[in-house]
């Protein structure tokens, strides 16, 4: 079903390049069970381009959460002047054959959030992997963006900790190189929140603190999404990234989205329950938006694409700050 569009021709605005894409780009990493591999993406044009972190989620599809899925999201950012790098994190189901057994499945938390270390580690290499990106990457203005299990991913990139409980220590994995990050229907508090009947899933969960969350970030949540199977909070639980947070922060609600945010994960995806094409787009530039204005402060980006889809007669959501 059609859903709301951008109320201007915001391509006019920016518009989109060609875009190169390439994976696996490989990294060997010490200890870890399997290579860490990444797919890239980049315009073919530009310099001094920004890079995107972008962490996939935990769903059922075998590929979509993987360095293959999220096109919707990584194309869109690539084609408006991002360097966007998608690992595959252990957890996901294209590795399930070889991890299962191993220390942190099935969620891999911890070595989610050190894949993302590791590729910062090593972004000149990734260069060097990508010849048509030589001298074309600003690594001082990088970005992390997370949905669903991604979303935690990316928060404890940000600044959010928990206590890890298998030894019962406070886990701090801030990453001081990015300077900005989007969660997407990311997990709320852990705590008695999570009284849902898949809640011991994911009991890494019940100690998570945002109040030391400090980088900037946008939190997207849909006002639809309600996780029964984790809380009993509803929609509202999602945004606990934000309300929970410290300044600055912003806060997106999507008006009718559920967990798929109308299908980010990946193109006519079976398990989007809420696919809505024009959410996706509105979603893609008020993304791009947020990311612009904050790695390149004083961009209008931002500015420009809310006022357009969230202060229209037909809002896609609505907006707060902090």
């Amino acid at each position: 079903m059609a859903g709301p569009g951008p109320a201007l021709p915001l391509n006019a605005f920016h518009s989109p390049a060609p875009v190169l894409s390439v994976s696996p780009v490989t990294l060997s990493v010490p200890g870890r069970p399997v290579d860490l591999e990444l797919r890239v993406s980049a315009p073919v044009t530009g310099t001094g381009l920004p890079v995107v972190l972008l962490s996939h989620g935990h769903g059922p599809s075998n590929h979509l959460s993987s360095l293959n899925g999220y096109a919707p999201l990584a194309h869109f950012w690539a084609a408006h002047g991002f360097v966007v790098l998608q690992p595959t994190h252990l957890n996901s189901a294209t590795l399930s054959h070889l991890v299962a057994d191993d220390p942190g499945a099935p969620l891999f938390w911890r070595s989610r959030a050190e894949d993302m270390r590791h590729i910062l580690d090593r972004l000149d290499l990734i260069e060097e992997a990508v010849p048509q990106l030589a001298g074309r990457v600003d690594h001082d203005r990088v970005a992390v963006v997370g949905h669903s299990l991604g979303g935690h991913t990316a928060s404890l990139l940000l600044g959010a900790r928990l206590t890890d409980p298998d030894d019962g220590r406070v886990v701090d994995l801030l990453e001081p190189r990015i300077r900005a990050g989007v969660l997407l229907a990311a997990p709320g508090r852990g705590g008695d929140a999570l009284n849902g009947p898949r809640a011991d899933l994911v009991s890494a969960f019940r100690t998570s603190d945002f109040s030391t969350m400090i980088t900037p970030a946008l939190v997207v949540a849909g006002d639809q999404d309600d996780s029964r199977h984790f809380t009993d909070l509803g929609p509202e639980w999602h945004a606990d990234p934000y309300a929970l947070a410290p300044a600055p922060k912003t806060l997106l609600t999507l008006f009718g989205a559920e967990h798929g945010l109308g299908g980010v994960a990946g193109y006519d995806a079976a398990e989007t329950t809420d696919e809505d094409p024009g959410r996706v787009a509105a979603l893609q530039w008020l993304t791009w938006g947020y990311l612009r204005s904050q790695l390149r402060p004083g961009d209008a980006a931002w500015q420009t694409v809310r006022d357009a889809l969230t202060r229209r007669a037909d809002p896609v959501g609505r907006v707060e700050c902090k």
